[in-house]
């Protein structure tokens, strides 16, 4: 069995969070995150997807932070029409924010429209709300720590990751015809002891761990969100 990875964004940015994994001939797309921030990186949006759509199996989402969901429109719109895992408060959460972020990119090219402060005689959002909508169309939910099988190589597993509701760490199980190894895509990690949301779940084990490193380089010092 060949097993590759992909890093398609969140390289020199928090943003625009995507893996590819390819496991044999089937692509997984793990998290599909819009690049935020200065134009430099929103620019990035707009390149051609580095990987046809089509071509792409399935995508696992870890949590429903923009930056790591608000691509799935686009993708949408380039032709990606398989389904999309995340866990049951992601896909309430989905629900909200991809249609606010498909507002938004109307809203933009409407008013670069009327101001003329674009190189674009006619600028187009990056979506558009229906494409959004057909998008959440493809969700499917798949509860905490419950084994469900994408085919008969691969199956997944989530776990609580602390960071916002329904945000979840990724075992991905790959079963060769030899051996089976465990992946692991931390997502992002959130606190202990925080209201509201489960601690994140100590993994017991992992071949293979991709973890977040935003702060990776620095200590967080402690905030009490009642404050």
């Amino acid at each position: 069995m060949d097993v590759r990875v992909k890093f398609l964004g969140g390289a020199k940015s928090v943003t625009g969070s995507k893996y590819l994994l390819e496991i044999d001939e089937f692509k997984v797309l793990i998290d599909c995150g819009l690049f935020q921030g200065e134009l430099e990186l929103r620019q990035r949006n707009w390149d051609p997807f580095p990987v046809n759509p089509e071509d792409i199996d399935v995508v696992i989402i870890t949590h429903a932070h923009i930056d790591h969901t608000g691509y799935l429109p686009r993708l949408y719109r380039e032709g990606y029409s398989n389904p999309i895992y995340c866990t049951p408060a992601s896909e309430d959460l989905m629900r909200v924010l991809l249609l606010d972020s498909a507002k938004l990119q109307e809203e933009e090219a409407q008013w670069a429209r009327k101001k003329g402060y674009t190189k674009h005689k006619r600028p187009e959002p990056l979506y558009e709300v229906q494409d959004a909508e057909d998008a959440l169309t493809l969700i499917q939910s798949i509860p905490y720590k419950q084994k469900y099988s994408i085919n008969e190589k691969i199956s997944i597993k989530y776990f609580d990751a602390g960071h916002i509701l329904g945000s979840a760490m990724l075992e991905v199980t790959v079963h060769g015809e030899s051996q089976t190894k465990k992946i692991v895509f931390s997502g992002d990690l959130g606190r202990y002891d925080n209201p509201i949301l489960y601690d994140p779940t100590p993994m017991d084990e992992a071949d293979i761990l991709f973890v977040e490193s935003t702060y990776g380089n620095r200590t967080n010092e402690p905030v009490d969100p009642k404050d």
